[in-house]
């Protein structure tokens, strides 16, 4: 996949991890104290780990097509752990 290909794919995936960060917190503003924190601190890991794969995300589009695929091996890794961060949190 080139790397245009690869950025729109990945701002897509971005998009629908806004949308589920979105559901836990309004989950978290409905919900007893006790439970409450628990969502916040869902939301806080799920939001870090979206903000580490935006930034490989702007290096990404900033980059030269040399440096690409130097570049697409740390985004693969910050898209399994985005997506091992958002299934823990589902499971919880």
């Amino acid at each position: 996949m080139d790397r245009d290909a690869y950025i729109e794919k990945t701002k897509a995936k971005i998009d629908e991890w806004n949308a589920e960060i979105a559901k836990y917190e309004a989950k978290a503003r409905e919900s007893q104290a006790d439970m409450k924190q628990k969502y916040e601190d869902q939301i806080a890991e799920m939001k870090k780990q979206r903000d580490e794969f935006e930034e490989k995300l702007r290096e990404a589009r900033d980059s030269s097509e040399k440096a690409w695929g130097d570049i697409r091996e740390g985004m693969e890794k910050a898209w399994n752990d985005m997506t091992t961060a958002f299934e823990r949190a589902f499971k919880r």
